[in-house]
């Protein structure tokens, strides 16, 4: 699921129909994403920009059919976990509102050591689980700053990381081996942070 999706063209939300076919197409899109929104923006600032207020009802409405016909459901984020994307609401709060472990995605560039700290302390001050930190290198080949930064993080995350995301095509798979999905799915059906 993709509760709200910004940045969405003529085409449709691109991120739900990617969530969608990754998990069968069993699902209608507007469950999948009942939220979209044209500007490339916080999901506040989007929804304001159309004249609109997120429809927290709607939301919670396909989460709820979509839990009903699913027994593992993962739902993506958008912007980040304290981005608005209501008045006095965050994603922190939708995470929250659902009783979700979260997956946190590190960038593979300068300012990953702060953004993951920042991410997981705001996280764990909400109460949030973490189920663990997977780091994504969908910026392409680092420099050695970025190698040695990157270097520093995992040693801080220890068993919180589960894995890494290299540069892929379209439609490609990170290969076997590549996230401990074993431990991701242990901490996310269990409820605990892997620390």
């Amino acid at each position: 699921m993709k509760p709200i999706e910004t940045g969405v063209g003529p085409s449709g939300p691109a991120d739900a129909v990617a969530l969608r076919l990754a998990a069968g197409e069993r699902d209608p899109l507007a469950d999948v994403c009942p939220q979209p929104f044209a500007l490339a923006a916080a999901p506040s600032a989007a929804a304001r920009a159309e004249g609109r207020a997120l429809d927290l009802a709607a939301i919670d409405a396909a989460y709820a059919r979509l839990r009903a016909r699913r027994s593992f459901l993962v739902v993506e984020g958008a912007g980040g976990l304290l981005v608005p994307i209501a008045a006095e609401l965050s994603m922190a709060d939708l995470a929250l509102r659902f009783a979700l472990p979260l997956l946190v995605v590190a960038r593979a560039a300068l300012g990953t050591i702060n953004h993951t700290r920042l991410t997981l302390d705001a996280a764990r001050a909400r109460g949030l689980a973490v189920a663990g930190v997977v780091i994504s290198y969908s910026g392409g080949a680092l420099g050695a700053a970025d190698r040695a930064n990157l270097d520093e993080l995992r040693g801080e995350l220890g068993a919180a990381l589960i894995g890494e995301i290299p540069p892929l095509a379209a439609g490609e798979l990170p290969a076997a081996g590549q996230l401990n999905l074993d431990a991701l799915i242990s901490s996310a059906v269990s409820g605990r942070s892997i620390s």
